[in-house]
């Protein structure tokens, strides 16, 4: 139930849009599974199972002339195509004692941000065996560890797989995207809250609730946030100080500042659950567990929030259906892990490459951590998004991208929040007699004395992007 938006105004109470919500987070829920020691061999050999039977489907409309072969079945100067898991050796790529030796010394040592080099090589595994590959086709910078391919070429005499051509599985089948809106509706996303932080700002999250929930702004303005129907919240929401993490027992004073940036935490969030639906999802930094998928944060750690029905504690990723329009998203450590071990000129870009090979993290659980799955791997993509999230990241990016079978899906690089002043609200508005709804792209500024000032334009693509900013110069 959404209650009333209440607004300081002499005129009628407005009321807030409703939405048909439906969560998809059962995959990426652990329920019954019970860890018996097992390795992630399981999970690697899930994922190829499962990209295998697809790529083969797709074989009769790419090179139907081709035979399939598997490694070990690879003959000098024949051409063929083979199927496998993508190993990529990296020069520079951490090691264990590495780090243990790095702990033991004395000098200061610059951490690394990208791992990548120009000897990188990369190889095919499957069932029988491995091949190393080469020719300038397949870049080793592109691709990562634990990514499915079919691959056109013929066995060298060096004994090398010479690769003249790729097949990535692309973008998987979309529900169809509603034609007939009814009405104007948004979603806000924010990440990187940072709450506990010492150099965050607590007016500037406290702006940006009293914005949503309609009390702030003209009648304009106000009507606009009533039409707000749903508040994603996509990781990193509290930081604990680190000199309180040091393993040893606690006193009750540091349990105290432990748990202070938790509680401002939920009395921020009570005010929006109160106005508008509300999914927090978890983050690197906060108190939920390590591997992906990381599991709701528990209720009890927001007493205030948790007692109204719009507040939902999801999963890292997160997926959702409102009004049949599909979400997915995550709080952003597999595009950071990509960014890692691979190279490309932006994180929407990273975004891209994990729709068209259709899994949210391939370099899990080589350097992401993940749960050792035993007969499945929750992080296939098996049904294309229209809106795909990610959240801490350096800028705010977006960008529509299109799929062979007419596909459309959103891209949105959610900032961090504590760092940019900035959430990003997608959404759709109706439109009389047009295949596709038309769109608009705002920006909302706090400027001193914190006044909102509000621009839009319409453009011509699938989602609408607006941005919260505070601006600090004086």
């Amino acid at each position: 139930m959404v209650v009333a938006m209440e607004v300081d105004s002499e005129s009628n109470l407005l009321q807030r849009k409703q939405s048909l919500y439906h969560s998809l987070d059962e995959s990426f829920e652990i329920g019954k599974e019970v860890y018996r020691g097992q390795q992630y061999s399981q999970i690697y050999y899930a994922r190829l199972h499962l990209m295998r039977t697809l790529l083969y489907s797709l074989l009769p409309n790419w090179k139907p002339h081709l035979p399939v072969c598997t490694v070990l079945g690879l003959e000098e100067g024949k051409e063929c195509i083979i199927v496998g898991t993508l190993y990529k050796h990296m020069k520079l790529k951490p090691s264990v004692l590495d780090e243990y030796s790095k702990e033991r010394s004395a000098a200061p040592l610059v951490q690394r941000h990208n791992f990548t080099h120009p000897d990188d090589n990369l190889v095919l595994e499957d069932e029988s065996g491995r091949v190393k590959l080469s020719g300038s086709v397949l870049l080793p910078s592109t691709y990562v560890t634990g990514m499915i391919a079919a691959l056109h070429g013929k066995e060298t005499s060096a004994g090398d797989f010479l690769v003249e051509d790729v097949l990535e599985a692309g973008l998987p089948q979309q529900i169809e995207r509603p034609i007939d809106l009814g009405e104007d509706k948004y979603v806000v996303f924010v990440s990187g809250l940072s709450v506990g932080r010492s150099s965050s700002n607590p007016l500037q999250f406290q702006l940006f609730v009293d914005h949503i929930t309609g009390h702030l702004g003209d009648v304009k303005e106000q009507n606009i946030a009533a039409q707000i129907v749903q508040v994603v919240i996509a990781g990193n929401s509290v930081e604990v100080p680190h000199g309180l993490l040091n393993g040893q027992n606690l006193g009750s004073k540091d349990q105290s500042r432990l748990f202070e940036p938790i509680k401002e935490l939920d009395i921020l969030l009570t005010q929006i659950a109160a106005s508008i639906p509300l999914d927090i999802v978890p983050g690197s930094s906060d108190p939920a567990n390590f591997a992906l998928p990381q599991q709701p944060l528990h209720r009890c750690l927001f007493p205030g929030s948790s007692a109204y029905n719009t507040f939902r504690s999801c999963t890292n990723p997160h997926c959702f259906e409102l009004d049949n329009i599909r979400f997915l998203g995550t709080s952003g450590q597999n595009i950071d892990d990509l960014g890692k071990y691979s190279e490309a000129n932006s994180s929407i870009e990273f975004m891209e490459r994990t729709l068209r090979w259709r899994h949210l993290a391939p370099t899990a659980p080589n350097t992401l951590g993940c749960y050792p799955f035993t007969d499945k791997d929750p992080f296939y993509v098996e049904t294309c998004p229209h809106v795909y999230f990610v959240g801490n990241q350096d800028k705010f990016e977006t960008r529509l991208i299109k799929g062979s079978e007419g596909q459309m899906v959103r891209l949105i690089c959610i900032p961090r929040f504590a760092d940019t002043g900035v959430a990003v609200v997608s959404g759709s508005e109706k439109t009389s007699g047009k295949e596709n709804p038309a769109e608009t792209v705002a920006v909302l500024q706090f400027r001193r004395p914190f006044r909102a000032v509000f621009s839009s334009k319409p453009i011509s693509i699938g989602v609408s992007s607006f941005l919260f900013s505070n601006d600090r110069a004086s």
